[in-house]
């Protein structure tokens, strides 16, 4: 069967040196099971490859004339697109998470400040502790740094949808040395 894939065009908005995550982000929560994403953008948009791969999602980047990019996002497999489980307890691939031993807010923050905060702040950290953090966006640029570090993360945003929690769970070559 083939994926169904619902258009995005992000070009306009970046054309016009606007930031159209938010755009994207929407689209992605409103597809439906199996229905892919496919996005137009003025660049190969490489941190959302990395952290729609996150949310399940495969891909496959064309260049097209121009310097700009078709990407195709198509459903891995299933990945709940929530968090199905109770505030406090992040579901990770080996159980539940323990609660968070640091909290940050960084809302307030102008990037990089928020993952520079988070980072260093993971450094200072026990491997299996979590931090919780507060931030007005999502952390893109965040994620691979922390798969680099050896940390596992879980975020989503907020009811209130301006503030993103991102949990992070130190991992076994992040944090203080034993």
């Amino acid at each position: 069967m083939q994926t169904p894939f619902v258009e995005v065009d992000v070009r306009p908005i970046l054309r016009a040196g606007g930031e159209p995550f938010e755009q994207i982000m929407e689209a992605v929560n409103t597809l439906k099971p199996g229905q892919g994403l496919r996005l137009f953008a003025t660049f190969k948009p490489t941190p959302l490859l990395t952290m729609l791969a996150s949310k399940g999602f495969t891909h496959e980047a064309k260049e097209l004339d121009g310097g700009e990019w078709e990407v195709l996002f198509s459903p891995a497999g299933a990945v709940p697109a929530k968090d199905e489980h109770p505030a406090g307890a992040a579901a990770s691939r080996d159980g539940l998470w323990p609660e968070p031993t640091t909290n940050l807010d960084n809302r307030d923050l102008d990037p990089p400040e928020p993952m520079v905060r988070i980072l260093a702040t993971t450094e200072a950290m026990e491997p299996g502790e979590v931090l919780s953090a507060l931030l007005c966006r999502e952390p893109l640029f965040l994620f691979p740094e922390l798969a680099k570090r050896g940390h596992s993360w879980r975020g989503g945003y907020e009811p209130d949808g301006k503030t993103y929690k991102v949990l992070v769970r130190v991992g076994e070559h992040g944090g203080r040395a034993a």
